[in-house]
């Protein structure tokens, strides 16, 4: 289905692609032949990463906090220096953290939110206005979550990927007239360095929540993702597919007590 020069010649920018889901987006493009620009904020994890990335494809990495413009447009710079073009956006990058919503502050719920409404908003803007509206040409991919019947557990994260899944609609029509594509993916309990942060008492018997009993790999997200990005995609826009397993059809992903 993907061959190995399907997006040659094609520009991908994956935010958070040091490691889990976004690495394994970062691999999969690069093995159908584009050329990736992983972004993150620690420089050593970025570097690890892309030499571990480099035997599949050119592949080059900018340390970059999307919570802070100045930031995201120093990448926008670099990719413009080096490229001179962007084809596909992937919006990955984000973070929470499991809490009951009477414990998450007004400090945690804005750290959550800025992290993943706000950054991937400062990412599409800024990639947009610079490379895909003057192409009049683009793809964006943002990554989500399991927000079907809210996120009991992670409301802050919640929250804020629901507004990136309403972003996600209303960009993909308002864009449209630019030639630009935006879609969702929203895994569900994805076995990746993200879920390894989480305490045993949440994960344990997570699996037989799911009705496919077993968890998602990144592998799996990221041939998603890169089918949405090919040409294969070129009629669909303004989606969120899920891949969880079928776990957003029965019910809650984690025990409250």
């Amino acid at each position: 289905m993907f061959s190995s020069d399907l997006l040659k010649e094609r520009i991908a920018v994956v935010t958070g692609g040091g490691s889990g889901i976004g690495y394994a987006i970062a691999k999969q493009l690069l093995n159908m032949g584009a050329t990736v620009c992983i972004s993150g904020r620690k420089e050593e994890k970025l570097r690890a990463a892309a030499e571990s990335l480099a035997p599949f494809g050119e592949v080059c990495y900018c340390v970059c906090d999307i919570r802070e413009p100045e930031q995201v447009e120093a990448l926008a710079d670099f990719i413009a220096q080096r490229y001179k073009r962007l084809d596909f956006l992937v919006n990955n990058a984000g973070g929470q953290f499991p809490a009951p919503a009477e414990q998450i502050t007004p400090k945690g719920f804005h750290a959550v939110v800025n992290n993943n409404l706000n950054g991937t908003w400062n990412m599409t803007y800024t990639m947009a206005n610079r490379f895909f509206i003057p192409q009049k040409s683009g793809s964006i991919v943002n990554i989500i979550a399991n927000i079907y019947r809210g996120f009991p557990g992670m409301m802050h994260t919640g929250a804020a990927r629901a507004g990136v899944d309403n972003m996600t609609k209303t960009l993909a029509v308002e864009w449209s007239r630019y030639g630009i594509r935006v879609n969702a993916v929203a895994p569900g309990i994805i076995q990746s360095t993200g879920l390894e942060q989480y305490p045993e008492s949440i994960k344990q018997g997570i699996a037989e929540t799911i009705p496919l009993k077993r968890l998602g790999t990144t592998e799996e997200v990221a041939y998603l993702t890169a089918f949405l990005l090919t040409p294969m995609a070129a009629y669909i826009t303004g989606e969120t597919i899920y891949i969880d397993g079928g776990q957003r059809l029965r019910g809650d992903m984690f025990k409250l007590n």
